[in-house]
């Protein structure tokens, strides 16, 4: 005799149905444990014991460079070839779920583009670039989530990030600073100094008395050290302490604007 064996079965139990509720659970569970396991062990460009290195051609006397993800260095040297900018390139990145990672770095005209692909499930990538350009070669940065960090620079200097801090020293000609989120740190003798943060702390301090220092922080503090001299200061915080301890004249023709949305401010003489 035969029997026949029936079960009862809910909408969406179908073999099919729950063998890909298995898949997708499993695939879950995969996800869950590379995550554990990268989660603390991040990658670091610093790792990179061989980097990369490239020359690239400048056509004139200005350069941009124009990054999403990485951390930059920007140096002016007397030792780098007119006409040429050397890129140092430090790359460490896994994607355990998704495309292999790439670095990519290309010339247009006086635009140096860097670029970071590392996207997928779990995905782990550090990039680092090193850019030397010789004297004389005014450098503007663009950068959208990475750190920037310039020295040397006696020509004009601009340094634009999203997401980043922005940290210049060893230098002398004009700068303009801007972070949307990150802070700012400037040790220079420019004559010429405009900063900018959205939230994040300032800190400016001059080696050389400067014709404009105009700096403003949305959310941070914000502090500036000058040489003893007499300025025509103009400040202003909305929530946060003021100090203001420089000899003030208001006819000199050293001037400094400093205002903050909310945080502490100070304009002091250097010790």
């Amino acid at each position: 005799m035969t029997r026949t064996i029936r079960t009862a079965r809910t909408a969406g139990s179908a073999p099919g149905a729950r063998t890909a509720r298995a898949r997708a659970l499993a695939l879950a569970g995969a996800a869950a444990v590379l995550v554990a396991g990268l989660s603390g062990c991040g990658a670091s460009a610093a790792d990179d014991a061989d980097p990369d290195r490239r020359s690239f051609v400048l056509p004139g006397d200005t350069l941009v460079v124009d990054s999403e993800e990485s951390a930059l260095e920007i140096v002016a040297s007397d030792e780098s070839a007119p006409g040429e900018v050397e890129v140092t390139r430090w790359f460490q990145g896994t994607v355990a779920v998704g495309s292999d990672p790439e670095v990519t770095w290309s010339m247009d005209g006086d635009r140096l583009v860097l670029r970071e692909k590392c996207s997928g499930l779990v995905a782990d990538c550090s990039t680092k670039h090193r850019v030397e350009v010789p004297r004389g070669v005014s450098v503007k940065v663009e950068e959208g989530d990475g750190s920037v960090r310039a020295r040397g620079f006696r020509d004009a200097l601009s340094i634009r990030t999203t997401d980043g801090s922005v940290h210049v020293t060893d230098s002398t000609g004009p700068l303009e600073l801007r972070t949307g989120d990150g802070s700012v740190r400037a040790e220079v003798s420019s004559r010429t100094v405009r900063a900018r943060s959205g939230d994040g702390s300032i800190h400016l301090q001059l080696g050389a008395v400067p014709d404009l220092v105009d700096s403003r922080s949305g959310d941070g503090s914000l502090t500036v050290d000058l040489p003893r001299a007499s300025y025509r200061v103009d400040t202003g915080t909305g929530d946060g302490a003021e100090d203001v301890s420089v000899p003030r004249d208001g006819s000199s023709p050293h001037v400094v604007t400093a205002r903050t949305g909310d945080g502490r401010l100070t304009v002091r003489t250097a010790n």
